[in-house]
């Protein structure tokens, strides 16, 4: 039986500008086989958004590669947000 599919929200804060962390995401997302994105932003505070979605224990692994991040950053916290897949993606893409 097929999983259903959910979404993760997540923002990364701490130092993940510049230090390949969307690229980190992206790589962990498609071997994964999830869809969705990773945006810079900068407001209120500079940090990263991810939305993906996928099979939860998928994102669940996700997620603790958002807490780790790629060997030059430093990850302060993660807020998350978990919802019901839309089903918009098609690909795992940096925004």
């Amino acid at each position: 039986m097929k999983e259903p599919r959910q979404r993760l929200e997540a923002r990364i804060y701490g130092r993940v500008q510049g230090v390949g962390f969307r690229m980190f995401v992206q790589d962990k997302a498609r071997a994964l086989g999830l869809t969705g994105y990773a945006k810079n932003r900068y407001a209120p505070q500079r940090h990263v958004e991810v939305v993906a979605e996928g099979p939860r224990p998928r994102l669940e692994t996700l997620l603790h590669h958002l807490h780790q991040g790629p060997p030059l950053a430093w990850v302060e916290r993660v807020d998350v947000q978990w919802g019901p897949a839309t089903g918009e993606f098609h690909a795992f893409s940096i925004g």
